[in-house]
């Protein structure tokens, strides 16, 4: 997935703020997901959500302002109520390794409570 820098995704020594991969990491989740044909309001029409209880970053070069970035997304590990995703962004010029990261996606029903993976979803995730 391609994402581009904008002004506003900047700090103010002019490269991307650094709350904002997560941001991107999100982006390319869901296209991750909608490119396979699963939309997450169907899991939620359902009582189903997928919620975020641990996400990691780690810096590596700075993106600046106008910078395309290419961000690849892999599922790493599957549970029965969880998964984890990671994340590479590479500046789309020079192929050059911005940031790598994870997020790790629970489960839930409508109150909360963790819930298998449905298999839709599992099938999804695992190929």
């Amino acid at each position: 997935m391609e994402i581009r820098v904008y002004y506003e995704d900047t700090d103010c020594g002019g490269v991307v703020y650094y709350a904002n991969y997560l941001k991107y990491f999100e982006r390319a989740r869901t296209e991750f997901l909608r490119d396979r044909g699963q939309f997450l309001t169907d899991y939620m029409e359902k009582g189903i959500e997928f919620i975020v209880v641990r996400a990691e970053v780690d810096y590596r070069s700075p993106a600046r302002y106008n910078d395309v970035l290419d961000i690849t997304t892999t599922v790493s590990e599957i549970a029965r109520a969880s998964f984890i995703m990671e994340y590479t962004v590479l500046r789309k010029e020079d192929g050059r390794l911005l940031a790598s990261g994870m997020t790790r996606l629970a489960c839930i029903n409508k109150n909360g409570k963790p819930v298998r993976i449905p298999d839709s979803m599992l099938k999804i995730l695992s190929n």
